[in-house]
């Protein structure tokens, strides 16, 4: 086993990690997104699909996905009914390029099965929408060994996720690892006695 994975695998029987930003840039599926976005306005309203893909990719740089459809229907005069494309499209986009993982955190989920342990996936916000992005992730094989569970099934609390996960598969805190994207570690959004580092720890 690669020495670097030491701390993460060493006496553990799971290991947990989130979705977006953990497991792959969550970025690489929303500009893909707004692409499709931008080519469906192109040929059903003539827009500058260019025009709207680098103004949706700028604002998505300054400020995140919050609003970012109101703020390019502001800009540039498209009608409120095409809110729901864009919304479903968040749900039902097939992508032009596979989802890639995050090298080292497929170098480490790969020790993961290959020592027998576990590995559970929380996924956070929509449900459908998380569905289409690990259907289109590249898995390398892995996908059969995942657990995917809804963090929305929980009060969309990562603390009620976990705990419920512990007790149902009866596995102590201490026996797990818990990975989290930077923004939900820096957050502090779990309060449970197990190991939990951020994602950029290992990348």
């Amino acid at each position: 086993m690669m020495k670097s994975f030491d701390k993460y695998l060493k006496a553990k029987k799971a290991l947990i990690i989130t979705l977006d930003d953990a497991i792959y840039p969550e970025k690489d599926y929303l500009l893909q997104v707004y692409y499709l976005f931008s080519e469906f306005m192109a040929y059903t309203e003539q827009f500058d699909a260019k025009l709207l893909l680098d103004f949706m990719k700028t604002e998505f740089d300054r400020s995140g996905a919050q609003a970012i459809f109101k703020k390019t229907a502001v800009k540039f005069g498209i009608e409120d009914k095409y809110e729901h494309n864009f919304d479903l499209l968040h749900e039902t986009a097939r992508l032009p390029l596979k989802l890639l993982m995050f090298q080292n955190v497929l170098s480490l989920l790969q020790e993961v099965v290959k020592e027998g342990k576990e590995i559970i996936l929380l996924a956070d916000g929509d449900p459908n929408i998380a569905i289409n992005k690990i259907k289109q992730l590249e898995w390398h094989g892995l996908e059969q060994n995942l657990k995917v569970y809804f963090i929305s099934e929980y009060d969309f609390s990562l603390d009620k996720t976990i705990s419920a996960i512990l007790v149902s598969k009866d596995i102590d805190p201490q026996e797990v690892t818990l990975i989290l994207s930077e923004n939900q570690f820096v957050q502090k959004n779990v309060n449970i006695n197990a190991d939990c580092f951020s994602v950029t720890e290992i990348l």
